[in-house]
């Protein structure tokens, strides 16, 4: 479970106290980063190596100081050397890495000083040491918090959708067809957005690919078969010798996992394919593209047009804000001084029904579902206030999907 703000401000606070006179490079830099990582929670070792060996410019060995494939890259320098050249030393390892290795940050640092650069955004942040605990929510990356800042077309939408219609054109191109194939693709879209989302620990299904399978994907297709029966089994069920790579992911109760598929075959291109789906950010994904998403997928020629092909979450608000949305947001504002009322409100929010009569995917329906279940939670804050504990969620959760309705036009 992810820390707190206040716990990781805490935190950063000790270990910039802790840090703050440390001038040397060699003698100290690798507990440095081992405190850095545990500011928010995270065992460095679980997702970052030291001194990563890759080949640069020129076929030059080097050895990145610290590296988390697929997500940061950091390059540490004695106090008071210049970090902007420490970038570019950075920067330099990039040729010898795969696509999917490599990092959406780079981290630059001497002790007094940190850098951070967001390779994604083109932003870049600095600031000294002791104002570490002013920035940490810089490193959400790190501690599990995701950013959602949904981008109209976000180039991840299509990056996504070609990714994985490669994967669905390979298996079908070697006899993985039908209803498996289809099953199969959602597990595996499922997953992706797991890994990036707070549903798993951030990337381990990533690293699970990386770590425990051949480079040439001869024993991923039953390795993935495994992993979905795990899923598919809570955990006082599994068997106790398991693999502790697949014992660390949670039972994903819901029976998306419980129909045995038969075992696909991978080879090394289609797994590198997957590992470059993983090391995209599914969390920038807008849940308004989903159906479209796998839509796409299934079809070559909805793959090419895909931003043609669904409502985008922009559009979706400037519908259903004056239909109904504005209105009950109103009622909220006039009614939460009162909390006989609001219970009423909450009790009349809980039994609107919603339909939508040419649904498509069902984009308008995700973004109505997730609009109510955010004015919820704002009702909830402002019921109980106190902080009243509860044995079962669903005395407080009432917004429920099935009071959602779609009809699907062919």
């Amino acid at each position: 479970m992810a820390l707190s703000w206040n716990e990781i401000k805490d935190r950063a606070l000790k270990f910039s106290n802790e840090w703050i006179d440390e001038t040397k490079e060699r003698a100290e830099k690798d507990s440095f980063w081992n405190d850095f990582f545990n500011v928010f929670g995270i065992s460095r070792r679980r997702v970052a190596t030291f001194e990563e060996p890759v080949k640069k410019l020129g076929n030059k060995q080097g050895f990145i100081d610290l590296f988390w494939k697929g997500t940061l890259l950091v390059e540490h320098k004695s106090k008071g050397k210049d970090l902007d050249k420490a970038y570019e030393q950075a920067t330099d390892y990039f040729p010898g890495l795969k696509e999917h290795e490599l990092p959406k940050y780079i981290l630059v640092s001497d002790f007094e000083k940190i850098k951070l650069f967001d390779l994604d955004e083109r932003i870049e942040h600095e600031f000294h040491l002791k104002d570490f605990y002013k920035n940490v929510k810089l490193f959400g990356f790190i501690a599990g918090y995701q950013k959602r800042t949904y981008k109209e077309e976000d180039p991840v939408n299509i990056q996504a959708a070609e990714l994985m219609g490669k994967l669905h054109d390979q298996l079908k191109e070697f006899g993985y067809e039908g209803h498996p194939l289809e099953v199969y693709l959602v597990r595996l879209l499922f997953v992706l957005f797991a890994d990036d989302t707070g549903i798993f620990e951030k990337n381990i299904f990533k690293e699970f690919i990386e770590q425990k399978t051949n480079e040439d994907g001869s024993d991923l297709g039953a390795l993935i078969a495994q992993f979905f029966q795990v899923l598919n089994t809570p955990r006082e069920k599994r068997l106790k010798n398991l693999d502790e790579h697949l014992n660390q992911f949670p039972y994903v109760n819901g029976k998306l996992f419980e129909e045995p598929l038969p075992i696909a075959a991978f080879n090394s291109k289609m797994r590198n394919v997957l590992l470059e789906a993983s090391g995209l950010d599914w969390g920038k994904i807008s849940p308004a593209i989903f159906g479209s998403l796998f839509q796409s997928v299934m079809n070559p020629e909805e793959r090419r047009n895909l931003g043609a092909h669904y409502t985008s979450e922009k559009n979706i608000l400037k519908l259903i804000k004056p239909l109904f949305l504005d209105e009950l947001r109103a009622e909220f504002e006039k009614v939460k001084s009162s909390k006989p009322k609001l219970k009423e409100f909450h009790k009349k929010l809980s039994t609107l029904k919603f339909l939508d009569p040419a649904c498509g995917s069902g984009n308008f329906l995700i973004i109505t579902y997730r609009e109510l279940r955010q004015l919820e939670i704002e009702i909830l804050r402002e019921l109980y206030k106190k902080g009243e504990a509860f044995l079962n969620i669903s005395d407080i959760i009432w917004i429920d999907v099935d009071r959602f309705y779609g009809i699907v036009c062919q």
